[in-house]
């Protein structure tokens, strides 16, 4: 069993910019961020591999997101930048045993993060 803990969300404009952490108990695993907004399915958002070599990153956040590791710390961060009113949503982490945009192949999952971009 793989515990995950997000923290960093919260109320930014437009434009600005905020850094989500997950902090798991285990830094084995590749590691995924998803979102989902209110009245909508969960969404990919970002991935990267358990060795922080490979990502992957769905079309809307490419060249604003960014996701990196610290495997001494057993955290990943999600780096958003430029963000728009649409990416406002709960932001979950996910551990899983390959890095994949497919959610189903994650096992493990945070409780979630707020992160709201107002207008």
């Amino acid at each position: 069993q793989v515990q995950l803990v997000e923290s960093g969300g919260g109320l930014v404009q437009a434009g600005g910019s905020l850094r989500l952490s997950c902090t798991a108990s285990s830094s084995n695993y590749a590691m995924g961020w998803f979102r989902q907004a209110p009245g909508e399915e969960r969404e990919f958002v970002i991935a990267i591999s358990w060795s922080g070599s490979s990502t992957e990153y769905a079309d809307s956040v490419k060249g604003r997101f960014t996701v990196s590791r610290d495997n001494a710390k057993n955290t990943v961060y999600l780096q958003m930048n430029s963000l728009k009113p649409e990416d406002s949503a709960v932001y979950y982490c996910a551990a899983g045993v390959h890095l994949t945009t497919m959610i189903w192949k994650y096992d493990y999952w945070g409780q979630g993060t707020q992160v709201t971009v107002s207008s």
